[in-house]
């Protein structure tokens, strides 16, 4: 499983837990559920993907992925988390009556996080609303439900909502951070008290509580109003009509306040320019770089993908600038039958 400096996971690469395994939040025979959400769990759905060996993401994501996803509509839309959709050439939901149905990709945005799968008949489940997550503050009470009905579900605590940036150049402003750590995290549903679907599990993290505080496990969750906006265009082109970010192919962490190339995306921008993992980041077209989302915002500012953008870097102790044309990740990775 792919791990960053601060020990999260993306939840993928090696075994996704399915929802079977039993996470108790109720006494043996006692429910002790709001009645909201034990009518809302039904939405949750398992999902399972195969991915051809030969694309790109099959290396670090693996070609069999698992985890869960939420029924969003009447005609059988499900919300997941992208990386588990991704390149996938089948997709298999499966209903908390244990039955499989074949399903396909609408749309997957690289930006949020968030996929949206279709399953191809009708499920004959009530779907759930999109609640606002902004309601969710520090220590709101809510719940984590995966594939399994009440023995997949927990109630947790939000521990912080804060920013959130991911080594693959990825950053979300205003992530929602829940304790007890829930291990089943992959594409989990995070229900409000009134059963509204509020946010789509994404990473196990170690420092939920945050920057500064005692290392304490937790997930981060994409909060659902970041799906808002972009729903419908989603769902009828399959991805955003706006310019594409520039993407480079870059692995970043953090590392005794220097920020180190962690990894490197093969055949990807910076691979092509001759960047190598250990080399240390200084600056982009000539602005020091503060942190990691200091890093993206400087990039994506740059222009759309395709525009060049200078990097000064460290190698061995030798200080080097190299220029690096950006791509367009949404380009790098195959889909369905391409």
């Amino acid at each position: 499983m792919a791990r960053g400096l601060n020990g999260s996971a993306n939840g993928s690469g090696g075994h996704v837990p399915t929802g079977r395994e039993a996470v108790e939040a109720r006494l043996p025979g006692v429910s002790n559920l709001p009645p909201a959400v034990a009518g809302a769990l039904p939405a949750v759905v398992g999902l399972k993907t195969t991915v051809p060996k030969d694309r790109r993401s099959a290396q670090t994501l693996g070609t069999e992925r698992e985890g869960h996803g939420v029924l969003i509509s009447d005609d059988g839309l499900v919300v997941t988390i992208g990386y588990l959709i991704m390149e996938a050439d089948t997709v298999t939901i499966t209903d908390i009556d244990g039955t499989d149905w074949p399903a396909y990709i609408v749309g997957y945005d690289y930006e949020s996080g968030f996929g949206l799968v279709r399953t191809e008949r009708p499920l004959h489940q009530r779907h759930l609303q999109f609640g606002d997550s902004d309601i969710l503050e520090l220590r709101s009470e809510a719940y984590v439900a995966g594939l399994g009905g009440e023995k997949a579900t927990l109630k947790v605590k939000v521990a912080g909502r804060r920013e959130f940036a991911g080594y693959w150049e990825y950053l979300l402003d205003n992530a929602i951070f829940t304790v007890p750590a829930y291990p089943l995290w992959g594409g989990s549903g995070l229900i409000g008290q009134d059963g509204t679907l509020l946010g789509i599990g994404s990473l196990l993290v170690q420092e939920a509580l945050g920057p500064g505080a005692p290392a304490f496990p937790g997930n981060m969750y994409v909060p659902i109003n970041r799906l808002k906006p972009i729903f419908e265009e989603l769902v009828s082109k399959g991805r955003l009509s706006t310019p594409p970010r520039p993407w480079l192919g870059l692995y970043t962490v953090e590392h005794m306040g220097q920020l180190v190339v962690g990894g490197i995306s093969d055949g990807g921008p910076a691979d092509r320019a001759g960047l190598q993992r250990g080399d240390i980041l200084h600056a982009l077209n000539g602005d020091v770089l503060d942190d990691v989302a200091d890093f993206y915002r400087k990039l994506w500012a740059s222009g759309p993908a395709g525009t060049a953008v200078t990097l000064r870097m460290e190698r061995d102790n030798d200080a080097f600038e190299v220029t690096v044309r950006t791509g367009d990740r949404g380009r790098y990775h195959k889909y369905g039958t391409d």
